[in-house]
């Protein structure tokens, strides 16, 4: 049961903690408490989706070389038990959220669930539209951090957080095709009908307005924060770190389309982990960004 709710995938929740860092707001015992529950319902939420695909495409992935070994396709979980922990886990998350935190966090996980278990039903087979959903699934997470400690979103970062995730999405839709093209067993049916000329465009253009979005927050003036739309700043100390967090964000992007280019751009945390150059110009840019922050 554990597996079939991809602990693997929970990195990807982390993201709660992306506008809070980003505005400076991170080491509070309030913010680390509030974000911790946020982290914990949003990831409950997140696997009854998970369980709930799982029951409904059990049959599909059968065929399919690597996700038959998944436990609800390979008879280790029923899918009625599947069925029946996804729903409550989908109930649990947002009745604790509104418990627990201010009333837009359960607003923002009833919203996840219903664009996700609509993808899990009918959005994942319209072409456009389930890249917008995944790429949404990924910017609900990074704004849900925001909302629970009622940060103003700006809009460089949600320009910069969507469109970076397009690009992973489109990337790995990509890499998908590649490796399935001419093969049985696609258990995505829009692989199909996209081109990989087509998922290569998507996954450029993206990679492009995300590098142009984080520039622009880069080098405008001192009158905007990094984590919100509202802040006064006053320098990047010695030196100018946010300027020069655009070079590692950059190189980030770069390194990372060498794998969609290839074809090997599966899941981002697997990319991430499985290539030290790319984990190691990603701490650059995330200590640049941290300077940067503590300037402010």
């Amino acid at each position: 049961m554990l597996r079939t709710t991809r602990p693997k995938q929970w990195v990807k929740n982390t993201l709660v903690i992306a506008a809070p860092a980003a505005a400076g707001q991170l080491f509070s015992l309030h913010a680390l408490f509030r974000l911790t529950v946020t982290f914990a319902l949003f990831t409950a939420c997140a696997a009854a989706v998970y369980l709930i695909n799982d029951a409904r495409d059990a049959e599909a992935d059968r065929a399919h070389p690597v996700k038959c070994r998944r436990p609800v396709a390979a008879g280790q979980v029923p899918v009625p038990v599947a069925y029946a922990a996804g729903g409550v886990l989908a109930a649990l998350g947002p009745l604790l959220a509104a418990w627990l935190t201010p009333p837009l966090v359960p607003a923002l996980l009833i919203a996840y669930l219903g664009m996700q278990l609509a993808y899990c039903v009918a959005l994942k087979h319209v072409l456009v539209v389930d890249l917008v959903v995944v790429t949404t699934g990924f910017l609900m997470r990074a704004a849900i951090g925001g909302v629970a400690l009622g940060i103003p979103l700006s809009r460089w970062f949600l320009i910069t957080t969507g469109f970076g995730a397009l690009f992973m999405v489109s990337a790995k839709r990509y890499s998908e095709a590649v490796q399935m093209a001419g093969k049985a067993g696609a258990t995505r049916a829009l692989l199909t009908e996209y081109t990989t000329g087509y998922l290569r465009f998507v996954w450029q253009l993206a990679a492009g307005v995300a590098v142009l979005a984080y520039c622009l927050w880069a080098l405008e003036g001192h009158g905007t924060g990094p984590g919100t739309g509202h802040g006064t700043g006053h320098g990047d100390g010695l030196l100018p770190w946010r300027q020069l967090s655009m070079v590692a964000f950059i190189l980030a992007i770069l390194r990372y389309a060498v794998f969609a280019d290839r074809g090997t751009a599966g899941e981002p945390e697997d990319v991430v982990l499985r290539d030290r150059a790319l984990a190691l110009i990603g701490l650059a840019w995330l200590a640049m960004y941290g300077l940067a922050v503590a300037h402010w």
